[in-house]
């Protein structure tokens, strides 16, 4: 029998099934400095340490050892099955008959990342920058295709000492595709106190990077509040709908409303110059995200748009417009479709 076993990101945070795990075995092979976080729980065990890079041969003793009749323990640090040992031990075991396998799982390096930042994680894509068994070109494209896909994007192993260039190249195509002002998570396990900082893509240091360094790229709807890297689900925030808001979709659905800079509006421009004023009141409000400036107003808990202008681009009103007509029919169409409307604002912002 070989457990394969993720005992998490440090000691606190193992899991039960990963501790019964252990405790069942009889011998037990790993990564020395995996072996030496757990090693108070291996007492009366045998216990095989091994060098980073030696994963083939920590497999092949794992192997025999099963073939001795041991049950027998193979540790990965944070999720086996995340650029950990679970994929080389069913590579490995196409060679023989007759071995029993188990992958117990534990908290990955994202998860645990994640929740040190705040709550930065909606649909996401893992990426590892080590280039030593995946060709760099192959890199380069899943970061490209994730970045133009809008995922957030978590980066395992970004740079060593000897291995700098694909870091490089990442924040490269990064500033490409998304721009400088992307937000990133940073988490670096390197010390017995872990260290998170958010820092946008422009100020992004390689110096403060290392191997135990997991990156956490935000996409177009993350946003930093009280210190916390947030993505919005797009949850619906119920309000009721404002007297001038009804009056002016009642106006707007009867084509009766400015179009582009109403320069005619006494509050004209209430937002920066030569803005469009097609949507004078948001059919989104209140969405509730802050990714694209609106805020609340804790003490009043009103949720305030004087910090978006997002509303009143050209681009964004042209793309609005473009399936507002099949969303609302009649004002209450505001509260009624509010998912829809929201989904519209998603689609927008990636557009």
């Amino acid at each position: 029998m070989i457990n394969v076993i993720g005992i998490g990101p440090n000691r606190e945070n193992i899991t039960l099934s990963a501790l019964e795990a252990l405790k069942n075995a009889d011998v037990v092979i790993g990564y020395k400095k995996y072996i030496e976080s757990v090693e108070d729980l291996l007492e009366g065990k045998k216990i095989i340490k091994k060098g980073m890079g030696d994963e083939i041969a920590r497999g092949e003793l794992a192997i025999s050892k099963s073939f001795e009749g041991k049950n027998v323990a193979l540790i990965s640090s944070g999720d086996p099955g995340v650029f950990g040992m679970a994929n080389l031990m069913f590579q490995l075991i196409g060679k023989y008959d007759d071995i029993e396998i188990n992958v117990y799982p534990g908290v990955s390096a994202v998860n645990y990342s994640a929740s040190l930042l705040g709550a930065p994680l909606h649909d996401f894509c893992a990426i590892s920058l080590s280039d030593i068994l995946t060709p760099i070109g192959e890199i380069e494209k899943k970061i490209e295709y994730a970045a133009k896909a809008n995922f957030i994007i978590v980066i395992y192993n970004p740079i060593s000492k000897t291995r700098k260039e694909p870091f490089r190249k990442f924040k490269k195509i990064l500033l490409e595709v998304k721009g400088s002002d992307t937000l990133i998570g940073i988490v670096d396990s390197s010390q017995k106190s872990v260290k998170t900082k958010i820092v946008t893509l422009d100020k992004l240091d390689e110096d403060e990077i290392n191997m135990s360094t997991t990156l956490i790229v935000g996409n177009s709807l993350s946003y930093v509040e009280n210190d916390y890297l947030i993505t919005s689900r797009g949850y619906v925030v119920k309000s009721s709908i404002h007297p001038l808001a009804n009056e002016f979709y009642n106006n707007y659905l009867n084509g009766e409303t400015a179009t582009g800079s109403n320069k005619d509006c006494e509050y004209y421009p209430c937002h920066n110059d030569l803005q469009c004023c097609d949507f004078c009141f948001c059919p989104f409000y209140p969405c509730g995200d802050s990714s694209t400036g609106g805020k609340w107003i804790k003490s009043k808990k009103v949720w305030s748009c004087e910090d978006c202008s997002w509303i009143h681009e050209k681009s964004t009103v042209k793309c609005i417009k473009n399936s507002l007509k099949d969303i609302l029919k009649e004002v209450d169409d505001l509260k009624s479709n509010k998912k829809e409307l929201l989904k519209l604002r998603r689609a927008c912002i990636l557009k």
